[in-house]
């Protein structure tokens, strides 16, 4: 059971940060980016969003331990 929970969560990040890093690069063309532009910042929107879910696993684990 644990391990489906994991399985679920982790994929559930990833598609949370795949929507958000899409939302950018749209954002980012609307703007006039370029699209190498406009890939650098759904690259840097990803690299963020997956850095705060491993913050916040990071904090929860060490407050309930």
């Amino acid at each position: 059971m644990a391990v489906a929970v994991i399985l679920l969560t982790t994929a559930l990040v990833i598609v949370v940060a795949l929507l958000a890093a899409a939302g950018a690069g749209k954002l980012a063309r609307m703007d006039g980016a370029t699209y190498p532009a406009a890939l650098t910042r759904a690259a840097v929107t990803f690299a963020a969003v997956i850095t705060l879910a491993a913050t916040v696993t990071a904090i929860l684990t060490t407050l309930l331990t």
